[in-house]
């Protein structure tokens, strides 16, 4: 990981003062930006898909993700 790539001390002291909604408001967040993200690049790379091959192709990917 990079230098400006890690968790500043700071950003992990606002979290914990987060109540555990607020912390499962923003992953969520996180996690419905990161579907958008990979539907637009899906859509540049096969400007002749449908929305549904699209989406179907973005659950895909997202159901089989590993970290």
């Amino acid at each position: 990981m990079l230098p400006d790539e890690q968790t500043a001390p700071e950003q992990f002291e606002a979290f914990r003062r987060m109540s555990p909604e607020r912390r499962l408001a923003l992953a969520e967040r996180l996690y419905w930006s990161a579907r958008e993200l990979k539907a637009a690049g899906l859509r540049a790379l096969h400007q002749d898909w449908s929305e549904e091959q699209v989406a179907g192709e973005v659950t895909r990917l997202f159901t089989h993700a590993r970290t």
